[in-house]
């Protein structure tokens, strides 16, 4: 334990910093998680929690929890697996489409 005044101080705010970053991490990786939940069932929805991830991820930079480009590589990734589920999801819909188009023929 410490014994000097500014040793006591220090001790008193690592504590609290680590605090707040252990809080401002579980954010953040639960943002993620909800995304990565609903993206095989539901790439719309998908969408909608990576807006909100983003949001989060950024917050936790601007907070010092994360580093800058930890975040951007992180927003990086999601955004593209919601986006080539997304497109996926596209095709899917058209290939439906242009059956019922032959099917009705």
């Amino acid at each position: 334990m410490a014994n000097h005044k500014s040793a006591l101080k220090r001790n008193r705010q690592s504590k609290k910093r680590n605090a707040l970053n252990s809080i401002n991490k579980t954010k953040s990786n639960n943002a993620v998680k909800k995304v990565r939940e609903v993206l095989p069932t539901n790439p719309l929805e998908a969408e909608k929690r990576l807006k909100v991830a983003m949001s989060i991820l950024h917050r936790s930079v601007t907070k010092g929890t994360l580093h800058k480009r930890t975040a951007a590589r992180r927003i990086g990734r999601l955004s593209h697996q919601v986006y080539m589920r997304v497109v996926e999801a596209e095709d899917m819909e058209e290939k439906m489409e242009q059956q019922t188009k032959i099917d009705d023929e």
